[in-house]
Formats: structure tokens, sequence, C-alpha cells
């Protein structure tokens, strides 16, 4: 490790003290907006434009550090949330000559115990994600050991901190944020006093963990971390989040008071803090969902949706019924103002979200449509719905499934096919003399598996075709005939681990070529944002690009279909929709699709096809309901909703976003 002058817990303060005011990057938010964060935010559109902005502040401080004659020391996160920034400055290094040469680092933490080379290390995370693909020496990477002797660990523990004060102290820190408001694996309860040391994980970490390892009782139960005060002593942190799952942490971070509970929260005492979050991660701040209570507002047509939608569910009354003093007493006189009457207000907004709702009739009909399904079972969990009305409609539908989906089938199931196989061959000659010794393999594979351990082929066969099997199920339940079905199996998903490879140029071709040939009217694209995997994310932005490449100029929003008529023929409206993870809100939502009890039911149906998934899936994330659930409680509060503002009562509904 290349040594720099001793730095202790005074000096670091004092050099924090006097560092940079950071900037909050570029931002039309009022100073009166922004009131009620104690730590400076700044919102960007999502996660791509999060990772170049954090990389270039990285960057710039390398260069800065090096320019004084000195190492930069960086202070390193692992998981989702940094590996945009991570790719982006390996970008940097091969394209722009960022050297990494002068660069000391320092890992937020480890699974204890935990192998350096084991799949689940983030010590190989680093060095598969950053370390081995820049010019960093390796004597300057320090990463908390998953492997020192419980007896030797608390003293190993001190020997990390007094590296850190050698090098210099960390001169920007990156994070990310857990649900409990986590820092690194500072769990509720840490204090700001905490220094680097063994923790026992939290309940909802190690759920959150779960999918990385195949199962929560795979996920270890304690760590090795930084603590509080090791974190605070950097120059300059960075924390980073994206999602809507992550909204309501984020706004208790920023806005909330400190609480031991929440570690992030410490972070309002750190003068040089930002947040970067997208626009989803943003939802909860109050700058965002309610900025009339903050300041005066541009009263937009959206704006006063969300404003009235809100006052009819804070009071408890029916759209219709609102008064002048609901809305004085709410901060929202400029709003009756503006319009003349709270009567004329309700009306609007009233109309506004009635004309959102289209029932079969009002849905396309005899049009091509293509239904993009990350997983394969997206589309009905999603919008199966939708798709019995489109398919009565008598529309050319084509349902693409992009990934596999064969990491989130259990081994068990692997063995129960392979067994029914053996047996149709036994009893009816059905399948090749293969299929005992492709069997025999299997069985073998998955006797000696452990835990994370890459699948061979044949087993990831195996998965690929049960699930596709339910898929096409799935389908037939709706009203699809078997052919409506398209496996594209896009090839970032094939790395038979959870995370996965960048979308890539192969990734995008495949799915510009179905747009090419299907030249569809419309199409339906997943635009939920939490999925814990990061699936639906990946491929949107593989459709995105597709698009872009076939139709560079095309229109945008709910009239785009039918400027694009004129314009290019084959420009298909795009419709977002949601369901497995989160929902739209009312206020968001282009169009509100009604569904029937039985239309319901039906749905429901398709989902139970899809048996790999049911009773126990793989990859739950917080929350324990099977997708059958969380479908029915969804659609049925969305319904709900609209009830509750005085609009018509329906049984259930989906909601779908034109992008």
């Amino acid at each position: 490790m290349t040594s720099g002058p001793r730095h202790d817990a005074a000096d670091a303060r004092k050099a924090r003290d006097t560092a940079p005011a950071v900037p909050r990057g570029p931002s039309s938010v009022s100073g009166a907006l922004t009131a009620l964060e104690r730590i400076p935010t700044v919102v960007l559109d999502n996660h791509r434009d999060i990772a170049v902005q954090v990389a270039k502040r990285v960057a710039d401080a390398i260069r800065e550090r090096n320019a004084e004659g000195r190492d930069a020391v960086l202070g390193l996160a692992t998981g989702s949330t940094p590996i945009g920034v991570y790719r982006e400055l390996i970008r940097m290094h091969r394209k722009e000559g960022l050297s990494f040469k002068r660069v000391v680092s320092f890992n937020l933490d480890e699974y204890y115990p935990m192998a350096p080379d084991t799949i689940h290390a983030y010590h190989r995370f680093m060095w598969e994600n950053l370390f081995s693909q820049v010019d960093i020496d390796r004597a300057n990477v320090h990463v908390p050991d998953g492997t020192v002797p419980r007896a030797k660990l608390k003293a190993w523990c001190a020997g990390y901190e007094q590296a850190i004060r050698r090098a210099g102290g960390i001169d920007i820190q990156i994070l990310g944020i857990g649900k409990t408001g986590h820092i690194g694996f500072n769990e509720p309860g840490s204090g700001e006093q905490s220094r680097t040391r063994a923790v026992h994980l939290d309940t909802v970490t190690r759920r959150d963990a779960a999918a990385d390892f195949f199962g929560e009782e795979f996920v270890p139960r304690e760590a090795v971390t930084m603590g509080i005060a090791t974190i605070l002593e950097a120059r300059e942190i960075i924390i980073i989040a994206t999602g809507e799952h992550k909204a309501r942490v984020v706004q208790r971070a920023v806005e909330g008071p400190v609480d031991i509970e929440v570690a992030a929260t410490f972070l309002q005492r750190h003068p040089a803090t930002t947040f970067y979050v997208d626009a989803a991660a943003a939802g909860e701040l109050t700058h965002v969902a309610t900025p009339w209570l903050l300041d005066e507002v541009e009263w937009t047509g959206k704006r006063t949706l969300e404003a009235v939608t809100w006052l009819s569910r804070k009071v408890n009354k029916a759209m219709l019924k609102l008064t002048q003093q609901d809305y004085a007493e709410h901060k929202l006189s400029s709003l009756v103002a503006r319009h003349g009457s709270p009567g004329e207000v309700n009306g609007l907004v009233f109309n506004q979200l009635g004309a959102k709702i289209r029932g079969k009739s009002k849905l396309p009909h005899g049009k091509r449509i293509v239904c993009f399904s990350p997983h394969p079972d997206d589309d009905v969990i999603s919008m199966g719905g939708i798709l019995r009305k489109l398919t009565e409609n008598g529309n050319d539908i084509t349902v693409a499934y992009m990934t596999s989906g064969n990491i989130a089938v259990f081994d068990h199931d692997v063995r129960r096919h392979v067994d029914f196989l053996l047996r149709m061959q036994r009893d009816h000659g059905i399948g090749g003399a293969e299929v005992p010794a492709v069997a025999e393999k299997v069985r073998a594979f998955l006797a000696a598996k452990r835990p994370g351990d890459v699948d061979i082929p044949e087993v990831a066969d195996v998965k690929r075709l049960i699930r596709e099997a339910e898929a096409v199920s799935g389908l037939e339940t709706v009203g699809l005939p078997a052919k409506a079905g398209r496996f594209l199996n896009l090839p970032f998903y094939q790395t038979g681990k959870v995370k996965k490879d960048p979308i890539g140029p192969g990734d995008v071709k495949i799915v510009r070529k179905l747009l090419a040939e299907t030249k569809p009217d419309y199409i339906f694209v997943a635009g939920d944002l939490s999925d814990p995997h990061g699936t639906h994310r990946m491929c949107k932005e593989a459709i995105d690009a597709a698009l872009d490449e076939l139709w560079p100029d095309r229109p945008r929003g709910p009239q785009a279909h039918r400027a694009a008529d004129a314009k290019a023929p084959h420009a298909p409206e795009v419709w977002l929709y949601r369901g497995a993870w989160q929902e739209w809100p009312v206020t968001q939502a282009t169009w509100l699709v009604p569904m029937s009890q039985e239309e319901l039911r039906l749905k429901i149906q398709a989902i139970f096809k899809h048996q790999s998934q049911k009773d126990s899936m793989p990859f739950p994330g917080q929350d324990d309901r099977e997708f059958w659930q969380r479908v029915e409680q969804r659609n049925k509060d969305t319904a709900g909703i609209l009830d509750q503002l005085g609009l018509a009562e329906y049984f259930a509904m989906e909601a779908y976003v034109v992008d």
C-alpha cells in the first residue's frame, strides 16, 4: 500500500470541514422547496445519468489528488447500486485515460465468513466489476477479510482502521442505502461512534440478499463492515438510490430526524454528503410528492390532478364534495383561486380521472400488438386482464418472453421433471437412448451442487423448458394460442448467475429483428423499476435502444400513435405496465383498464399455470405473498381508490402509462 501522512480522526474532521462544497447538480428546484431536505439531493432522470455524474465526480477527485502529488483514497460499495458507476469509470479509463495507478481503495464491507473467491464474495465482485479492468495496484486494494479467524477478528478490524489512517483518510466514500436505511452493514441500532467491526445482519437485509444466495437460509448471518464514524470521516460522501422501492427510505434519510434505527440519517451531520437519486427513488420527497405544502407552485394539469387527488384522500371525501375550507386548510387556496371555485377544480379533475378509464370497447381492435415480458410470467402477472380483452377484440398479439427465467426454478422441480421423463421412457418408450445418460448427469450435478453454483447446460435447459411450458399454458388460459409466444432468450441474461451482463448489441439486435418482423401498432413494456434483479430495467433498455434505431424520430406520449400514422406508419405506441413489484398510481396512469370479478379470476388462473413460481418463490423480495396474491390486492386497490375518490365503482383495475 502507498503510504501517506498520518491521519487521525481530528485531522479527518478538519480536512472534511475545509472541503469544497459539493454542487447540487442541475436543478430548477427552489430553496424553499428543498427546505426539509437535510442532505442535498440531486434528482436525475435515470440510473445511467446518475452513473455518469457520480463517475465524473470520482474521476475529478482522482485527478485533483494526483495533481497535488498524492494518492486518491476511495471508499467503495458493492451491489447493483454502484455497478453503473464502476462501468462508467472503466469506460473513462479505456477511452479517456483515467488512471488508477495512484488510487488506494477501501471497501465498505464483506460477509462473514466468506472466502474471497466464492461467487457471493464482495472481494470477487470488486475484482470482476472494477479492479481487474483498470490499472490499480493490487497492493492498494483493501476489502474486509471474511476468512479471519473469529479470535483474531477484532484485531483485524482495528488494523483496517489503521490502514485507512495511514493512507491519509478517505477522499470520497460511495454508498448505497438498504431498505432499513443501513449504509454498509450498519444495521438498525448502529451507533454514530461505531468503527469497523463484525455485525449481525438484520432480517430485512438477509431477505434482500436471498436472491443472490438462492435462498434466505444460505445468506450469512454476520458481516464485517466499516462503522458510522469511519464513514463520516470521509471528506466527501456520495450516496445513491434508484427505484420506487427505495423512495420511502430516501425520504426518511433526507427529511426525517437523526435516528439510531436508520443509520443513513447520521449523514445529515456530514457537511459534504450528496444524495443522487432517480425520479422513482425521489417520489416520496416532499418537494416531489406535495410541493404545494412548501412553496408557491405552478399549477400544471398534472400537478392539479395530483393535488386534488391527494386532498380527497387526505380528508377522506369524494372529490366532488371538497370545499373551500378543505383547500384552505391544506395550503391549496391558490389552486381554487386559479379556477374560480372549488366546484370548478373538483369537476375538472373528476373528469380527468374518468377519462382515463378504458373498457374493452375503447381498447385497440384489429391491431398488431407485441407484449414484451422480461420473465416468462410478467405478461399474465402484470397485464393478464388486458391481454384477455385485446384477444377478444381480434388483435394480432405476440408475447415476446425476453429471458428464460431459468434461475428462478428450484432444483427440486428439475428432479421432478427428469423423473417424469424417465418414467415416460420406461413405460412408453418416449425419448432416445441419451435420456438416461442426461438424467444421470443432471442428478449427479444437483447432488453435489452448492448454493449459488452456476448450473451446467443440461440443468439450465431443463429449467428453461419448464418455464417455457408454463408460459404457453398461461397464454392459453387468457385465450391466446401457444404460437403467440416467442422466446427471445436475450444474451445478457445467460450468465447462469443472478447478476447479469450489461445490455449489448446482441440483445438489441434480437429485439429490433422482432419489431421489424411484426411491425406492431402497439407494444407493451415492463416499466417496473423495483424489480430486485434489474431484469425489467435492462429489458426496457434493450427495447428503447431497438426503438431508437428503427424510429429515431418517433413521437412520444398518448397522442404519438396518431402522429406516427402520418410520419412513420409502423412506429408503435408504447404502453408501460407494472404489477409484479409495484403498480402505477392512478394520478400517473394514462389509462385505467377495469376488470370484472370473472376477469380477475381468469388472470389469477393464468398466474397459477406458472407452477414453478407458486407457493414458494426463489426471489420473493420483501413481500412474502405469492404473485397472484399481490396482483389481486393491487388490482382491487386501484379500483378502490377510484371508488374512494367518488368515481364509478369497479371490481379491479390494471394501470398503464403511455411512454
